[in-house]
């Protein structure tokens, strides 16, 4: 079985996963400052948010 990672900072995965939806797909995360990192980078390249 493959064990699922955080799409910010490649940690495993646990009970308490967070998902946030970036640049129009939904992506899981371990904590909302991985959420909020995400959205923060995908702002900075695209030039909005979300």
């Amino acid at each position: 079985m493959t064990q699922k990672t955080c799409s910010a900072c490649d940690c495993p995965l646990e009970a308490g996963i967070t998902r946030v939806t970036v640049g129009g797909r939904t992506v899981e995360v371990c904590c909302d400052e991985c959420a909020v990192a995400l959205k923060e980078a995908h702002a900075s390249t695209t030039g909005r948010e979300g």
